[in-house]
């Protein structure tokens, strides 16, 4: 599986999909031209399990595909047990330091092991885990973070660089395919945005092993999100990324509605319709913003992928609406209405969210049939 390209970038295609190996998490294939699955992890003590139970449950309803809980004692592997069997969606079992948790994790119905092959007391116990999950039917996620490399080859690079954690990467990698593992998924996680992405086109070209993207601890609020959606954003434009989390200090459901956003701008998923809507200046003649607010608040309840455009003032409103499915081009006290480059009519500012809203549910409609 590990290829011949050792030291060398990958010079991908912008968009052009890297082909991986495809690994099954349960009822999701990460990998194999399979659609880019969002992760996100509980922030429960995962103990309490009517707390993780409820706090899963508004992932996967936000749209989370797979979730990981974290696995960092014995009470914590036992109520996985339990959990297991009151969710349906695939659950990641996240372990560090003791492999033993790994192979409870696994006894107590974990689809996916994350270990962090930097911590995990050395290859040895690496190998005891990604065997128990072959024997078991689940994959396992060979996790390197540059806060916990090797000491070797931080001595060797003089610090967690992007070559220090390909190397690891690699070495591990190596190790578990020349002993006959599989179902292997990798990651290359750091909080530098330029590290990360350089860490993984270096890695592409030497396995055919699915990557696990994003960016670790991106923080919170506005900073997160912009530090994610710029890492996360990159590796997909050059075709890298099978399985992504954001990382928020935040709810996992802001994870993955953030993680939507950026599979949808990204042209990888569709979630629900499009809203382009211009940033308003000194020739916008209605007060657009409410109007914005308004639409993008209804538009929830839909889920065809409608291109949904509310533009503000007639100089680039009639172009950018008629390239939508439906759009409004606001002028003075109302605006035109557009469907697929047609012009419908006028209507008044009053009236003009609820006319919009009638087009979008027959694009809707036009969808199911």
């Amino acid at each position: 599986m590990m290829g011949n390209a050792a030291g060398k970038e990958a010079g991908t295609s912008v968009f052009v999909r890297r082909e991986t190996v495809a690994v099954r998490c349960k009822d999701v294939i990460i990998g194999g031209g399979a659609p880019v699955s969002i992760q996100t992890m509980t922030k429960t003590l995962t103990y309490d399990v009517s707390a993780t139970v409820e706090a899963i449950e508004s992932a996967v309803s936000e749209g989370a595909d797979i979730v990981r809980l974290a696995v960092p004692d014995e009470e914590a592997a036992r109520a996985f047990a339990v959990i297991r069997e009151k969710v349906k969606c695939p659950l990641v079992a996240d372990i560090h330091f003791d492999p033993n948790l790994a192979l409870l994790a696994l006894d107590s119905g974990a689809d996916k092991i994350r270990v962090n092959p930097g911590n995990i007391g050395g290859q040895g116990h690496l190998l005891r885990v990604a065997r128990a999950a072959r024997d078991k039917g689940a994959s396992i996620r060979v996790g390197v973070n540059s806060g916990s490399l090797e000491k070797d080859l931080l001595a060797k690079y003089g610090g967690p660089v992007p070559e220090a954690m390909v190397e690891s990467a690699v070495r591990h990698l190596k190790y578990l395919e020349d002993s006959g593992c599989d179902g292997l998924v990798v990651s290359l996680k750091s909080s530098k945005v330029e590290d990360t992405v350089r860490a993984y086109n270096l890695l592409a070209p030497q396995t055919k092993w699915p990557f696990h993207i994003g960016i670790t601890e991106a923080g919170p609020g506005l900073s997160g999100v912009v530090k994610s959606a710029c890492g996360i954003g990159s590796l997909l434009a050059l075709g890298l990324g099978d399985t992504l989390r954001v990382s928020l200090t935040g709810p996992s459901t802001e994870e993955v509605a953030v993680a939507k956003e950026i599979l949808q701008a990204m042209g990888k998923r569709t979630f629900g319709p499009e809203l382009i809507s211009c940033p308003t200046c000194g020739r916008t003649q209605v007060n657009l913003v409410p109007i914005v607010a308004e639409v993008e608040s209804r538009l929830k309840a839909f889920k065809a992928p409608i291109k949904v455009a509310v533009m503000g003032c007639p100089v680039n409103g009639p172009g950018e609406a008629r390239e939508a499915h439906v759009g409004i081009a606001c002028g003075r006290q109302g605006g035109i209405l557009f469907s697929h480059g047609q012009v419908l009519g006028r209507v008044e500012e009053g009236d003009m969210v609820e006319a919009l809203l009638r087009l979008v549910e027959v694009e809707e409609e036009k969808s199911r049939r």
